[in-house]
């Protein structure tokens, strides 16, 4: 057996539960994409990016045969979308530093009015709209949390691209919804993941604030 196939294959068993190899190491993955989006680094988005791959398969575990049946189609198209947005985030980050902007791929700032109102609005209106659509297609239940997962990493990952703070903000409602909703389909690797970005989020929070109120200090104009 090769290594792919292990890796698609292997399983961890924990008393009567089966957790997959590539559900712990796609989020793995994540969570060392997620440390490099906190200290700024273009590495980020293309370690995500293999994570992404990764869960995909085990988010659609009917469809790959998996020990856990279970289609959550907003946890699975979501990997698609943070494949593309990355692709987005890793182009626009490299073309900061080529420019020479300081030592980080990006300089933190807060969005502006508009731009809250809007991720407000599509966060809602998003998850409205995909609920039914999710419903249809038979995706685990309660359909609304599958939907908003969705619905936030989309707009938590374009804010991070896009160098806004308040995506870290975004991150923690996802966690609030999607460490209840993994648990109860059965996927306690992820939701381990997602107990543990909610602390690291808001460490993520405070560590683009104070580099943000630096970057302001430094570009204010001297008094006096």
């Amino acid at each position: 057996m090769n290594p792919i196939e292990w890796l698609f294959d292997a399983q961890l068993v924990i008393g009567d539960q089966v957790i997959l190899w590539r559900e712990i190491v796609g989020n793995a993955f994540g969570l060392a994409s997620a440390v490099g989006g906190m200290r700024r680094k273009v590495w980020a988005w293309p370690v995500g990016i293999v994570g992404n791959v990764l869960l995909f398969t085990v988010f659609l575990g009917a469809v790959f045969d998996t020990p856990n049946p279970v289609n959550l189609l907003g946890q699975a198209g979501r990997q698609l979308m943070f494949i593309a947005v990355s692709i987005y985030g890793w182009v626009q980050w490299s073309r900061n530093r080529r420019l020479g902007r300081e030592h980080a791929a990006v300089t933190p700032r807060w969005a502006s009015g508009r731009e809250r109102l809007l991720l407000v609005v599509v966060l809602i209106g998003g998850t409205l709209v995909l609920t039914p659509i999710f419903r249809m297609l038979g995706s685990f239940e309660p359909v609304w949390a599958d939907a908003w997962i969705f619905v936030g990493s989309l707009l938590a990952t374009w804010g991070m691209a896009r160098g806004w703070t308040e995506f870290w903000l975004i991150w923690v409602a996802v966690d609030i919804v999607g460490v209840p909703l993994l648990v109860s389909a059965g996927y306690y690797a992820s939701a381990l993941l997602y107990l543990f970005y909610g602390v690291f989020t808001i460490i993520g929070f405070i560590t683009w604030v104070r580099v943000q109120r630096r970057a302001d200090a430094a570009t204010a104009p001297a008094v006096g």
